[in-house]
């Protein structure tokens, strides 16, 4: 087909006519040389025909178009949900795209019959609807520019308070660094202190033992006031002892001859001391005067807590050995019908009855007596009076008062004799801890001879 001299050729932009052809051979539409008389209702084709075409996504989809094929292509669209700006801009592309088909249109049907006033206003129309994409590409490509400026800005902060956020992050940790050395020092200072607090407390508790037992025994008054505790404890342990031999039918004249056989008694009641001084006697009996901590046993009231306390200490082994001495076999049966308390005593155990916590009490200021002496005088020395003895105030007292405090005369105070001793003496520097003695009149042979001749003068 030829076209009219009259008619100017159309000189399209070759950017616009490049599109076009893209656009043509994308949307694959084969018309021309459709005759528009076989297209009877082309008069009533609109846009919305197109957008359900392109909308509906479905690429299996076979559109017949002017009896040809038109294929509907898949087109992905990804819709930032959080970007409202896009979603338009999408729409307005879809609606240029389907105005561009339309038009696209228009330019095939002036080709057939050839018109080239329609050629040239639909070419015009193509060309419109590709500066309308054209432009919708620039305020896209303007926005998207503009949003890379933002996210440059953006970026360029959030990297800037980064920086600013890893600089405090480093003091922070130079901080906690500093903190953490500062606490290990403190630490090892505390543990420091805590180490030389113990040395302290444990300086403090010996000073505080040495005091006590200076503040106890460390004078001889003290001492003679722990003398008098002990020899009170033996009369108070002797007591309920000579009443438990009465109670087993022990013969007591019998029991005091064994103890001192030759010995002479003002009264019958006086034979007691017969009793306290065997008792006395089995206390000291095989122990030295030596040195130890007394402190143990004082701090109790009751010494019974005590060997509680500390049933393997060397006063718990005292008391063992000094009640498996003082209470004899037989004498335990008697009182208490079997030897269980024996068997107990001898199993390194303290029976918590009335009867030995008396003997605790004993055996504590026996322990205490024989331990603080040297503490005081490391030369202390106990001594003992023998029977016979005579009587010295310097170094004895009597048990009966009554008999010392009688004024007598040199004559008579040579007839008093020693009869047996209750308690030892102690001799601490130049002091005298007194022994307790039994003391009897005794008259020798010589004398009563003289006192018989006398009075057989007298009779003639």
């Amino acid at each position: 087909m030829e076209l009219s001299t009259n008619t100017k050729p159309v000189k399209p932009n070759s950017n616009i006519s490049e599109m076009v052809y893209k656009f043509a051979k994308v949307c694959k539409l084969k018309s021309i040389g459709v005759f528009s008389s076989e297209i009877p209702n082309l008069q009533h084709l609109h846009k919305p025909f197109f957008n359900e075409v392109v909308l509906s996504g479905n690429s299996s989809e076979e559109i017949k178009c002017y009896d040809q094929k038109v294929h509907a292509h898949n087109i992905e669209v990804k819709i930032k949900e959080d970007g409202c700006g896009d979603l338009v801009i999408l729409n307005k592309i879809f609606d240029a795209v389907l105005d561009l088909k339309y038009a696209y249109l228009k330019l095939q049907q002036a080709h057939i019959p050839y018109d080239p006033k329609k050629i040239v206003a639909a070419d015009d129309l193509v060309v419109a609807e590709i500066e309308k994409l054209c432009k919708l590409k620039s305020e896209f490509k303007e926005k998207e520019s503009k949003k890379a400026i933002i996210n440059a800005e953006l970026s360029d902060l959030l990297l800037k308070e980064i920086v600013v956020k890893e600089v405090f992050l480093g003091k922070l940790k130079t901080r906690k660094s500093a903190k953490d050395s500062k606490l290990l020092r403190l630490r090892r200072l505390l543990h420091d202190l805590e180490i030389g607090n113990t040395n302290l407390n444990e300086k403090i508790r010996q000073i505080r033992l040495e005091d006590r037992k200076k503040s106890s025994v460390l004078s001889v008054d003290k001492f003679q006031d722990v003398f008098k505790a002990a020899s009170k404890s033996i009369h108070d342990f002797t007591k309920p002892l000579i009443s438990l031999m009465k109670a087993s039918g022990w013969d007591l004249d019998m029991a005091t001859k064994s103890i001192e056989s030759d010995a002479v008694y003002s009264k019958r009641c006086d034979k007691k001391y017969a009793f306290e001084a065997y008792v006395a006697r089995r206390m000291f009996h095989g122990n030295a005067l030596t040195s130890y901590d007394v402190s143990d046993v004082l701090k109790f009231d009751d010494p019974f807590e005590a060997l509680m306390e500390n049933p393997d200490s060397d006063f718990a082994k005292f008391c063992q050995a000094k009640y498996l001495l003082v209470v004899h076999p037989e004498m335990e049966v008697s009182f208490f019908g079997s030897s269980e308390y024996r068997k107990f005593i001898m199993s390194g155990k303290h029976p918590r009855t009335e009867f030995y916590q008396l003997f605790a009490k004993m055996a504590k200021w026996i322990w205490i007596l024989l331990g603080s002496s040297v503490t005081i005088d490391p030369n202390a020395t106990m001594y003992s009076v023998s029977r016979g003895s005579m009587f010295s105030s310097l170094y004895m007292e009597s048990v009966e008062e009554e008999s010392v405090s009688v004024v007598l005369s040199d004559e008579e105070r040579a007839s008093y004799k020693v009869q047996f001793m209750i308690m030892p003496g102690f001799k601490i520097g130049p002091m005298f801890v007194k022994s307790r003695v039994y003391l009897s009149q005794h008259q020798s042979s010589s004398m009563v001879a003289t006192l018989t001749g006398n009075l057989a003068n007298r009779t003639t």
